[in-house]
């Protein structure tokens, strides 16, 4: 018996979606990995074009840093060439390939699957639609995947989603010209 077929009965193997134009997507993911590490679950995050950019992104943000204090908490970040600007690099393409993939067999070791910025990654078109469609219809029955990003809605993904929650913005502080702040939004 796979470690995740005890885990089936409690209701594992949902895939979740967090997307919208305000602040807190992947928040609400990282605040369900506390919740899953706090009840003995093993989590892994696997974070898309965070590697390479010349800024914050470089840092390893404190609910990472608040995370890796669980040893059922793991996670690896993926990127190449900074920030996708107008049309993606090849190594950008590549960068986000590989962090597909690495995620296709994070659900088979993982009770939970954080795919972080994964739907930014399709709506900057360094993925497709399709990969996304087929990631969610192959994951194996017992394994939850959470997918975040994007401010664009992908109605065929929300579609094969079980949970599809919208962040929406109404203010925010950088509105204003106020910069991100440590320990708040990063």
């Amino acid at each position: 018996m796979s470690h995740l077929d005890k885990y089936k009965k409690h209701g594992l193997g949902f895939t979740q979606v967090f997307w919208g134009n305000g602040k807190g997507k992947s928040t609400s993911s990282f605040g369900t990995a506390l919740r899953a590490v706090g009840n003995g679950y093993n989590v892994h995050l696997v974070q898309f074009m965070k590697n390479g950019a010349d800024s914050l992104e470089q840092q390893i943000p404190g609910e990472i840093q608040a995370l890796e204090k669980f040893p059922e908490f793991s996670y690896r970040r993926f990127g190449s060439d900074g920030w996708v600007i107008k049309k993606p690099t090849e190594n950008q393409i590549k960068a986000c390939q590989t962090a597909l993939n690495h995620v296709k067999e994070s659900l088979n070791k993982y009770q939970i699957v954080i795919a972080d910025e994964i739907l930014y990654a399709v709506q900057l078109g360094l993925l497709k639609e399709k990969e996304i469609i087929e990631l969610i219809e192959d994951k194996p029955r017992g394994s939850e995947l959470i997918l975040t990003g994007s401010h664009k809605p992908f109605p065929k993904i929300f579609e094969k989603a079980d949970l599809v929650t919208e962040i929406k913005k109404i203010k925010h502080p950088f509105d204003s010209g106020f910069l991100a702040r440590k320990g708040i939004e990063y």
